[in-house]
């Protein structure tokens, strides 16, 4: 009944094992993979015809974890799997954006790429295994697929290379000093695809060197892929493309030295006109048939490209007249906002990003539901594209998949320079907003982020910039590399490499690749450029802003202190009866962790020192020869009961409450009077013995021994 086909190696040791023929047959491609005990299935199915007019490549790809892999169910009401999370999001761009570049040019049909995750044994990541079967899948389809390609996470631990790392190792990189790289390339037998990192401070020379090692490592996982096609993979789809080199020399013809003069201009919107202009020109030379060819837009596509290349590989000019290693004219600026807990507006050349930060308390953190379990994240990076931003008119929703791709890799290059969440106890949530775009806006929300945390007094290790680098590669080996590419340069090259870091490293490395990968000769030219691109633009935000600042008057002061963990539950009470009481008498917000680290927040220094008192006053012994300021709670015969220690009571005896005789206690005494008194012990029974007499009541302090006329009980 089935045609199964399977095959594995031992590869970072674990068993990969590639299968296909037994689950869904009805696929153009479908492949489990497994690694360890983590199995992801992919199938792919792909349209056997263009949509008429078709001028685009529609490639959709989903990668879904069930929480069934791991023997969970999903929180929530509803207990499904909804909306994907961050998670699905940042690994379904992960596995699009190596394969994509790989089809035939020319391919227009439909393409879906499905990845869910099927069981996952907690220590190998699915990401990684999903791209490895998406891979095969494809290669088994039998679509115009240039593979396949595979793809290796490394770490970095003692100077030495990790090849896939578990799980546990790369959870909160930020607390795990020794382990100081989190690395996931994707590439083909000869080249590298694709990058995506995060990174602590790693020399250009570290980064290149883990790249050039995950490229090493997944040699042998083509192979497998290979191996599994000669066996299984079906037929080659009957594409040819289409032969557009016609209605390309007509656009060239009519419009080719119209386009150069529209690229002259150096100005973003009057270039945008000049180009426009130049397509009308082109259009008013056509024919209705031609105009009518499906082939018409890439034919003007492909003018423009070849135009703006052509002048940076053979002349050096760019579209903006700067040499290829020169970035725009940076202005930063920080405080902009009066009520926000730190603000600053980043702008460089025709790109900008307002970007805020707010300080909140742990109440304030993000709690993320996965499949290797529950966790909460105290660095959150929202980053915001409305249309107006590059002069649109367009529909405003919900952010999408570049949104969060962008937001994310903000994230990865300023958590490296954090403080530790017990040095700095609070929820940090910076929000880029991008005003203006013309260039990697990624790489502005880095640096306004860096500028906005220390403008809130967040105590970064160091500022970080970011700076996004791009590739012209032609057909006859000639390439250059260009520093802070502009977004023409960024659609029309070819390699979009975006490098964060200090001035001691890198801690956030992204590229993507357009054609069929580089080589290491041109990522170590790009890592070099992008380091000296990166020290001018830190230097220039060092004008603004260099150091952290004092915190905003409208952020909450937080204070942490540490309990013995036995004393957790005294503090909460019965149902939450004691720290509720704290929270209401005191006004401070109070956070209990499970190992008795307790935070307390407010923007009032008195709620915090009321809190902090009232807690201490529950965990704390009192100190014998202590003086402490207590409440007369009951008086009888003999003496009176005085609450000096938060809940604690202790007896004043009658011979200790003045020095002069008393008949009563109630001739000095009366409840609900402030005393001070001083412990002097415990008697047989553990009661404890307190004094008034030795004590100065007006300014609580001891008398001496020659002062106290009475002795002591």
């Amino acid at each position: 009944m089935f045609n199964e086909v399977k095959k594995s190696i031992q590869w970072g040791g674990e068993t990969l094992t590639l299968e296909t023929g037994k689950v869904a047959r009805q696929a153009d491609g479908s492949v489990i993979a497994t690694l360890g005990e983590t199995s992801v299935m992919a199938n792919v199915t792909f349209a056997k015809e263009a949509k008429p007019g078709q001028d685009f490549f529609p490639l959709t790809v989903h990668y879904q974890e069930k929480f069934y892999a791991a023997g969970k169910i999903p929180g929530g009401y509803f207990k499904r799997e909804a909306r994907p999370s961050e998670k699905e999001t940042l690994t379904s761009r992960l596995i699009d954006r190596p394969i994509r570049p790989l089809f035939v040019e020319g391919f227009r049909n439909e393409v879906l790429v499905m990845c869910t995750v099927l069981s996952h044994d907690l220590h190998n990541e699915p990401d990684v295994v999903a791209m490895i079967a998406a891979s095969a899948a494809l290669t088994l389809s039998g679509a115009p697929f240039r593979g396949p390609i595979a793809a290796a996470r490394v770490g970095f631990v003692n100077g030495e290379y990790v090849l896939n790392p578990s799980v546990d190792d790369l959870q909160n990189l930020r607390s795990n000093p020794e382990q100081r790289l989190d690395l996931v390339v994707a590439g083909t037998q000869d080249a590298v695809m694709m990058v995506e990192s995060e990174a602590y401070e790693l020399s250009e020379e570290e980064m290149l060197g883990a790249v050039v090692f995950a490229h090493q490592q997944i040699q042998p996982v083509i192979d497998l892929i290979i191996d599994l096609a000669e066996e299984a993979a079906k037929e080659p789809f009957d594409f040819h493309p289409v032969d557009d080199s016609a209605i390309r020399a007509r656009v060239r013809a009519l419009g080719e030295d119209a386009m150069r003069k529209a690229f002259g201009n150096r100005v973003k919107q009057d270039r945008v006109a000049a180009i426009e202009a130049a397509v009308e020109t082109i259009k008013a030379g056509l024919t209705e048939a031609e105009l009518a060819d499906p082939s018409l837009k890439g034919a003007i596509k492909a003018l423009e490209s070849d135009v703006l290349r052509g002048d940076i590989v053979r002349g050096g000019k760019r579209i903006d007249g700067r040499a290829l290693d020169v970035v725009r004219p940076i202005v930063s600026e920080t405080g902009l906002l009066p009520r926000t807990h730190g603000s600053a507006l980043f702008t460089r050349g025709e790109t900008q990003a307002l970007v805020v930060t707010t300080l909140g308390t742990g109440d304030d953190e993000q709690f993320v539901d996965a499949l290797h379990g529950n966790s909460k994240q105290n660095f959150l990076l929202h980053y915001n594209f409305p249309p107006y931003s590059v002069g649109e008119v367009g529909r405003v929703g919900s952010p999408g998949r570049r949104e969060i791709g962008h937001g994310k890799l903000a994230w990865r290059a300023l958590q490296a320079v954090l403080p530790a969440a017990t040095d700095f106890p609070y929820t940090i949530r910076v929000v880029s907003e991008i005003t203006e775009s013309n260039g990697s806006s990624s790489m502005a929300s880095v640096c306004g982020g860096s500028l906005s945390m220390m403008d809130a007094g967040v105590p970064l290790k160091a500022p970080v910039a970011g700076v996004a680098m791009g590739l012209v590669l032609e057909d006859d080996g000639q390439w250059a590399v260009l520093t802070d590419i502009l977004g023409d340069e960024d659609h029309l090259g070819d390699m979009d490499f975006k490098v964060a870091g200090t001035e001691a490293g890198i801690t956030s490395l992204q590229m993507d690749i357009k054609v069929a990968g580089i080589t290491p000769e041109i990522m170590g030219k790009a890592l070099e450029q992008a380091k000296a691109g990166r020290l001018h633009i830190l230097a220039e935000m060092n004008k603004a802003l260099s150091a952290p600042q004092g915190f905003s008057e409208y952020a909450p002061r937080i204070e942490t202190m540490t309990i013995p963990t036995d004393k957790i539950r005294e503090v909460i009470g019965s149902g939450g009866k004691v720290i509720r009481e704290i929270v209401e008498v005191s006004g401070a917000k109070v956070d209990i962790s499970d190992d008795g680290t307790i935070k307390i927040a407010s923007a009032n220094g008195e709620a915090i020192k009321k809190a902090y008192d009232m807690i201490w006053s529950i965990v704390a012994e009192p100190e014998v020869n202590g003086v402490y300021k207590g409440t007369v709670v009951k008086i009888v015969d003999f003496g009176a009961f005085v609450n000096f220690f938060g809940k604690r009571d202790g007896l004043v005896h009658v011979s200790q409450i003045a020095a002069s005789r008393l008949n009563h206690p109630s001739d000095a005494l009366k409840e609900g009077q402030e005393v001070w008194v001083k412990l002097l012990g415990f008697d047989d029974r553990g009661k404890v013995r307190l004094s008034m007499k030795v004590v100065d009541q007006e300014t609580g302090k001891e008398m001496a021994k020659e002062d106290a006329s009475a002795d002591q009980a």
